[in-house]
């Protein structure tokens, strides 16, 4: 994306990433783990695309509407949305397996665009919140699968 700000958190995980891709991967338990982005449902797959409801703490409640941009079961999943005018966001989560059973998960976002600059300056706290929350709502659920 050009002209693009990012937002981003990392996370260790002590789950492997076939644990959190079951997480990731299945949109329709997201409202179990996620409490951010809730009522997800779609398809993922290319030309996908993926709908949900964004509840950041300090902002308006939105709906997103998103087409997935690329995925790899148990690496990564990307979705695009166009935000009105001179505005597009994308939306990620990457697993990096650094061993079996210990991964980094990322989630984050790229805004890109004259007005997504701005809005990604006006909100960088909030969003940022809420993405250390759902990286941290994520491996909650993926180290209690792990550890049965």
């Amino acid at each position: 994306m050009d002209s693009s700000t990012r937002i981003e958190n990392r996370i260790g995980v002590q789950a492997t990433s076939d644990t959190i891709w079951s997480l990731v991967g299945d949109l329709a338990t997201w409202s179990q783990w996620n409490p951010i982005e809730t009522g997800a449902e779609g398809r993922i797959g290319y030309g996908g695309s993926i709908t949900l409801t964004e509840a950041i703490p300090g902002m308006p409640e939105r709906q997103v509407v998103g087409k997935v941009g690329d995925w790899r079961p148990y690496a990564q999943l990307i979705w695009h949305e166009r935000r009105g005018w001179q505005f597009n966001a994308m939306r990620y989560f990457e697993i990096e397996e650094l061993v079996p059973g210990n991964c980094i998960v990322a989630n984050g976002v790229w805004f890109g665009g004259f007005r997504g600059e701005f809005f990604h300056d006006k909100h960088r706290k909030a969003i940022k919140d809420a993405y250390i929350q759902i990286g941290e709502a994520l491996k909650a659920a993926a180290e209690a699968i792990e550890a049965g």
